[in-house]
């Protein structure tokens, strides 16, 4: 048992001590300056408990025995009144330049995590849902803060007053001193074992935290749906179950971490007793004044209180350190997509593409193949089309030319280059892509379309728009290109949003254009205006073109036909159509259609 308590100690260590090097050392001068003034402070309190026996002893009872000795009085009370403003004043500097230290550390680690997560593939993001990644860069990293504020400002502070006032106990009477100090290891050994149990629901509570977020995000996200389907109550029923559970241990950390109060009194209570008691002797046998047992009394209060804010101290420490052990873990995580050290420049003015006995699956086993040993080729400066059923393997190519995977097998090439030789800013800053899946971000307009190209002039956004047909309906909203169009484009239609996206790629103006179901969210007019535009934008351009409507790729210079993560049939729509294979029997499923 102690050797699983001393592992968790080493642990926990593990994960402090380098988070300390790290973060406090562009901070060692203001924490230096911080201590002065935490000294400061402690000192101030142990003046006003050892100033005590002289304002009882001499200014008190000292008065009754002798009424000249009253011009002691002004003196000592002005004394306590200087310790008592030196000690706020000292209390408030050093809260106020630890908070600031503190907070300056977590908005460096947030930083850290946040930048850490866009270095990661795609596989990671679709491990963890967003809402889960979310509360780890939120939720746990102010747990953390909350945690190192707690501790920058309390640790310092609340040690140093509570040495000061032994220091002082113990030269008021160390025969009492002894009997006050039973108290610290029982109460130490309690601290201990309730930090361990809240350290353990900290991680819970992250965990179920992360959990709401992520029901939340999905709830919020797919509120059409929701309503369409009149699924309110049962998405009241799950998120309040989620609400339920972070409650449950909420309550559970509250219980654990509030035990040690009446404990802790009832023992200060026995520690009181005894003071008084033995203390009552030794003032009856003439070797303790009442001014001196006064100011250990009052030393002895004035300690516990330092001691009490270290036992919550301890519970917050061990609340962040859950939270700190899942932030790790995010940290620990590494991409499976990454340059070479020895990493080239891709530099590519009409490029060609080949996949060479590719295979793939996301999860990495064969039976999910989503490639199947797949060799084709995009022509330079040609229009190459991908057709086939849902599923055939037809996006995954993209993936793999984007580079969001690398095959378990084969190789991708970009003129005659493997990618994974190439740097993954050069390769990708040659590629536009229009996909089904389309991305709005919150921001204007203008923001949306330079997406991938931020130094764009509002003439070149203007134009972009222009070719993408989406100039006429821009000019129309409230503001223009200067109009929010909220969340994932919420007020936008869906061929509006389409619309945004081409003016996107292109704006992007890049060798390489991959348009996935570049047109399926337009009618019928708008979709032969922007297959005009894209007739005139493909050429030039390596082209790689998904569609479910064989109308819009008939003219590609190249067709390949995908079903189940294999390469069918190939050729143009003129060669292809006579053949009576797949592509014959997709092109008349659409005429039926």
């Amino acid at each position: 048992m102690d050797d699983v308590k001393q592992q968790k100690t080493r642990s926990a260590l593990a994960i402090m001590l380098p988070l300390v090097k790290k973060y406090m050392a562009p901070y060692v001068g203001q924490l230096c300056l911080a201590m002065v003034f935490m000294l400061v402070a402690a000192g101030a309190t142990a003046v006003f408990a050892k100033l005590l026996q002289p304002v009882l002893d001499k200014a008190m009872i000292g008065v009754q025995n002798d009424p000249s000795t009253i011009q002691v009085i002004i003196p000592l009370g002005a004394m306590i009144f200087l310790s008592f403003a030196v000690r706020g004043l000292a209390t408030y500097l050093q809260t106020v330049k630890m908070n600031k230290i503190s907070q300056s550390i977590v908005a460096d680690i947030q930083n850290d995590v946040f930048s850490h997560f866009m270095t990661l593939d795609l596989k990671f993001f679709h491990k963890y849902p967003s809402g889960e990644l979310v509360s780890r860069v939120t939720n746990d990293v102010n747990v953390m803060r909350i945690a190192v504020v707690d501790a920058l400002t309390g640790v310092g502070s609340n040690v140093l007053t509570l040495v000061f006032l032994l220091v002082v106990m113990v030269m008021q009477d160390w025969h009492l001193s002894l009997i006050a100090l039973t108290i610290f290891p029982l109460a130490s050994g309690l601290v201990a074992y309730l930090g361990r149990r809240l350290r353990k629901v900290s991680k819970s509570i992250q965990g179920e935290t992360a959990n709401l977020m992520g029901v939340l995000g999905q709830i919020f996200q797919g509120i059409r749906q929701v309503q369409a389907y009149g699924m309110e109550e049962r998405e009241k029923t799950r998120a309040g179950n989620a609400v339920l559970s972070v409650r449950h241990l909420n309550i559970k950390a509250a219980r654990i971490s509030n035990l040690s109060t009446p404990i802790n009194e009832t023992l200060v209570g026995a520690v009181v007793f005894g003071v008084v008691v033995y203390g009552g002797y030794r003032i009856a046998d003439g070797q303790l004044t009442p001014g001196g047992l006064m100011s250990f009394i009052a030393a002895f209060a004035l300690a516990y209180e330092p001691m009490k804010k270290l036992a919550k101290l301890n519970n917050s420490l061990q609340l962040g350190l859950g939270a700190a052990e899942r932030v790790q873990d995010m940290m620990s995580q590494q991409s499976t997509v990454t340059d070479k050290p020895e990493a080239k420049e891709l530099d590519a003015k009409v490029p060609n593409i080949r996949l060479s006995n590719v295979s793939f699956a996301y999860d990495g086993t064969e039976e999910t193949r989503a490639l199947n040993n797949v060799s084709l080729n995009v022509a330079a400066g040609k229009v190459t089309a991908l057709v086939g059923a849902s599923g055939s393997g037809k996006t995954t190519i993209l993936s793999l030319v984007l580079r969001f995977y690398d095959p378990q097998s084969g190789s991708v090439s970009i003129d005659g280059m493997d990618i994974r030789d190439l740097s993954l800013s050069s390769l990708r800053r040659h590629i536009a892509l229009v996909s089904q899946d389309i991305t709005i971000f919150d921001d204007t307009v203008a923001g949306n379309i330079a997406y991938g190209l931020p130094d764009a002039t509002p003439e070149q956004i203007r134009e972009a728009a222009r070719a993408a047909a989406a100039e006429d309906f821009i000019l129309k909203m409230p503001q223009g290109f200067d109009t929010q169009v909220g969340e994932n484009g919420v007020r936008l239609s869906g061929g509006q949003r389409q619309r945004l996206s081409l003016a996107r790629a292109i704006l992007r103006d890049a060798p390489i254009l991959f348009l996935d179901e570049a047109t399926s969210a337009l009618d019928n007019e708008s979709e032969r205006i922007i297959q005009q535009t894209l007739d005139t934008l493909q050429k030039g351009r390596t082209t790689l073109v998904i569609a479910h409507r064989l109308s819009t790729i008939q003219h590609a210079d190249h067709i390949i036909v995908m079903d189940k993560g294999q390469v069918v049939e190939f050729g143009t729509h003129t060669e292809l159509l006579p053949k009576g294979g797949a592509y014959t029997r997709m092109h008349n499923a659409a005429i039926v259609g």
